[in-house]
């Protein structure tokens, strides 16, 4: 009667264990990784500016947009996620602290987050800045829909 208990607790670990599993979103800090990956995945790029420990609207991205099961399923598909954290967690100093700061610059970056699609050639193709309200769903949507015109020439 004992064992039979026993394996049914591990059954039921098991069965919980993988119904709590999430997608994990794949975010990469190598700028130049990432390009390569699109061009030969032929997905777009999402550049992620965020200040994840300092900046309200980007935790509320995060919670709401990136650590859901919804985006990192459509992500992994369509994406090369680049998250560009200005946190004084963020970036290790030297090759992507020097990335970050070069990336803003380059795509005038002033509000937090912004986030810049770039088609799998790596030239910028929109941009959003601030929160998102929508969760998951509004945001794929951007992207679904900033993709559809980049491909129709609009």
């Amino acid at each position: 009667m004992m064992p039979a208990r026993f394996g049914l607790f591990l059954l039921s670990l098991v069965l919980f264990s993988l119904v709590g599993a999430q997608a994990a979103l794949t975010e990469l800090e190598d700028y130049e990784a990432a390009l390569a990956q699109a061009a030969k995945e032929d997905k777009f790029v999402l550049l992620d500016f965020t200040g994840s420990d300092w900046c309200p609207p980007c935790k509320m991205m995060e919670k709401e947009v990136f650590s859901t099961e919804e985006f990192a399923t459509f992500a992994e598909k369509n994406l090369v996620v680049v998250k560009l954290d200005f946190s004084p967690t963020g970036a290790k100093p030297g090759k992507f602290q020097d990335q970050h700061n070069y990336l803003a610059q380059r795509f005038q970056i002033q509000v937090f987050p912004t986030f810049v699609l770039l088609n799998p050639k790596g030239s910028p193709i929109a941009y959003e800045k601030g929160y998102q309200p929508g969760g998951a769903a509004s945001f794929i949507k951007w992207v679904e829909a900033t993709r559809q015109k980049a491909a129709t020439g609009g």
